[in-house]
């Protein structure tokens, strides 16, 4: 007996090999061919009648199109982190823009992995940017390389394709002589109707219509290989974008993503409707796309993996909520989460205090950018173009089929209390079952998961640690802004934990109207042991007309050169004066790890001191 089940183990192993499942059954190659940047409204089959994307229509034709697909982080490293393992970044600690800080890697594999475990050969072309420390992004790969008659000798295989002709970059330069017309743009409610602009949409579905083109010629070599028939075709962008107030952001623009699957007669008993042409309602969050990819290959999905299966003989319920999650993308800080269902999307500001229209050094090459900056400058914007340049309620909820610029807040409204209050509970339900580490600022929780000699993904779980509860509470007294929470939050300035502490401090810079005592509570912590604490307090005394003490405690930080440098420098900028006090301190900061986020922080500051 023990030989032969030593045989059979052969095998078996042998049949996985040349593409059997365990149970006998031919297993899948499976294409997935990414583009960069662009959301649905850029894509002709989701609606857009100017847009020139003739060979993604017609894979939508063949497969099936899926109309509620939304990405979980909306700028590319983040959203790739929660690719390659599907686990949330918020609970990784990858969220922030290239950051690559470690996860526990003898705990977390990339999905790769267990592809090749299956005998799969595993390739990409040419795109990881994982956003994760402690391991090479090109470990997890058989292959960087296209070669198609290594994807034709049997084995099954999992080919990546990034097709980087949409991407931001792609955008940028001049706008004149486009082969789109301006005039034949679908223009977003809150971007002003000025020639510029309307050019740069133009410019950019130039830059579609050949991004398009290389997803064409990618599948005519699959069909000219004669892979087509046993071949699962996956398309999709990375996030949204690309026009300002897109990308990075977690409206419809920055996370509402195209979706098309084509699934070969072969494997009919998968297909998700009766036949291809389908549209596809289901609900698609980006971190179910590791599990799926593991069930349809036939693989274990592993426990950790956060997503929901959603096609496939492995399929599992359809998710009711996608959630969604920003913070620093590149040098400059926010903090926001959102939640949704098909209609609704809610979002809770964690930084109501800064624009989401914050000066980014690599946004503010593109011309559309510079052209509405301008044209807010001078007065000229309104109510709703002007708004991506003021800062922010502490939530928003848009009907996002009434409303898919996602310009009406209806928070306030009665009307939609209740949807509202459902959003909100089931976010908080969700921030506590994942383990959300965004409730402490990035440079606080590294120095904390540093001193301990921890990742930031074991940070998160170490509820000692890292009291999750206690933040949530404290940041949903803060983002109130009542001034009948004031003894609260003087008491929270008091507690043994900064997070605790920081609050208090944003609760109190938040508050509409200040009692007198606020300058007193908050001067008591400028000398917070937690630089994070010290530098919130020192920007909350500037709002309160303290000036000279609150430079004072910057230029100390960054003359020290803190751990919270970065978050320093943005404050800086948020004081909306010349920073020329902070000149020679400014030149002389370092923060290792983030050291060319520093370096564009100071470019923008520079900026700053010309205007």
């Amino acid at each position: 007996m023990p030989k032969l089940n030593c045989f059979a183990s052969l095998f078996t192993l042998f049949g996985l090999f040349l593409g059997f499942s365990a149970d006998g059954s031919e297993r899948p190659n499976i294409l997935w061919i990414t583009s960069e940047d662009n959301n649905v409204n850029w894509v002709g089959c989701y609606g857009n009648p100017h847009a020139n994307t003739p060979h993604i229509d017609q894979l939508a034709s063949e497969g099936f199109q899926y109309i509620n697909c939304f990405a979980n982080a909306p700028v590319c490293a983040p959203s790739r982190s929660g690719w390659i393992t599907g686990v949330h970044p918020v609970s990784l600690g990858t969220l922030p823009m290239r950051s690559r800080y470690d996860i526990p890697h003898h705990e977390i594999k990339y999905y790769p992995d267990y592809l090749r475990e299956m005998g799969y050969y595993c390739a990409n072309v040419r795109k990881t940017d994982y956003n994760i420390g402690g391991r090479s992004d090109d470990d997890c790969w058989d292959s960087t390389k296209l070669e198609w008659n290594k994807l034709k000798q049997g084995q099954p295989f999992f080919q990546v394709i990034n097709v980087a002709s949409s991407h931001e970059s792609r955008a940028f330069g001049g706008v004149d002589n486009t082969t789109h017309s301006p005039e034949d743009i679908q223009l977003a409610k809150y971007h002003p109707d000025i020639s510029t602009i309307r050019k740069n949409y133009a410019h950019y579905h130039d830059a579609v219509k050949r991004m398009d083109a290389e997803v064409g010629k990618f599948l005519k070599q699959m069909r000219e290989h004669g892979l087509s028939e046993s071949t699962i075709v996956v398309y999709n962008s990375d996030h949204g974008g690309v026009l300002p107030r897109s990308k990075r952001h977690l409206f419809n623009s920055g996370t509402h993503c195209p979706l098309i699957i084509r699934i070969p007669q072969k494997y009919q008993a998968w297909w998700p409707a009766e036949s291809p042409g389908s549209k596809i309602d289901r609900l698609v969050s980006f971190i179910d796309m590791p599990k799926t990819w593991l069930s349809l290959a036939g693989a274990d999905v592993p426990e950790v993996m956060q997503g929901k299966i959603f096609l496939g003989k492995g399929r599992e319920a359809e998710r009711p909520y996608h959630i969604s999650y920003r913070e620093r993308m590149d040098e400059r800080f926010d903090n926001q989460r959102a939640i949704r269902n098909k209609r609704y999307l809610y979002i809770r500001n964690y930084m109501p205090f800064v624009p989401l229209g914050q000066r980014l050094e690599y946004l503010w090459k593109m011309e559309a950018t510079r052209a509405w900056e301008n044209w807010h400058d001078a007065g000229k914007t309104n109510e709703v173009t002007g708004r991506w340049f003021l800062p922010k309620p502490s939530e928003e909820l848009y009907d996002t089929w009434e409303d898919p610029d996602n310009v009406i807040n209806l928070i306030d409204h009665s009307k939609y209390m209740e949807i509202a209050n459902e959003l909100r509970q089931e976010l908080t339900r969700w921030q506590k079952e994942k383990r959300d580490l965004g409730l402490l600022p990035e440079c606080e929780r590294a120095k904390r998961a540093e001193d301990l000699g921890i990742t930031l993904c074991e940070l998160a779980k170490n509820r000692d640690a890292y009291d999750l509860d206690a933040y949530l509470e404290a940041s949903d007294l803060a983002l109130q802004r009542d001034a009948k929470n004031f003894a609260q939050l003087k008491q929270f300035l008091q507690d043994k934990d900064s997070g605790v502490r920081y609050w208090g401090v944003i609760g109190l810079l938040l508050l509409d109207q200040k009692p007198t005592q606020v300058v007193e509570e908050l001067s008591k912590v400028l000398t917070d042991k937690s630089h994070s604490v010290r530098a919130m307090a020192a920007y909350a005394l500037h709002a309160t007309g303290e000036r000279d003490l609150a430079r004072k405690t910057l230029l100390e930080l960054l003359n020290q050169q803190s751990h919270a440098t970065l978050l320093a420098l943005n404050i800086i900028a948020w004081l909306n004066e010349d920073p020329g006090y902070f000149h020679q301190a400014i030149q002389g900061t370092k923060n290792q790890q983030l050291q060319p986020y520093v370096q564009k922080m100071k470019g923008n500051l520079s900026f700053y001191t010309k205007h």
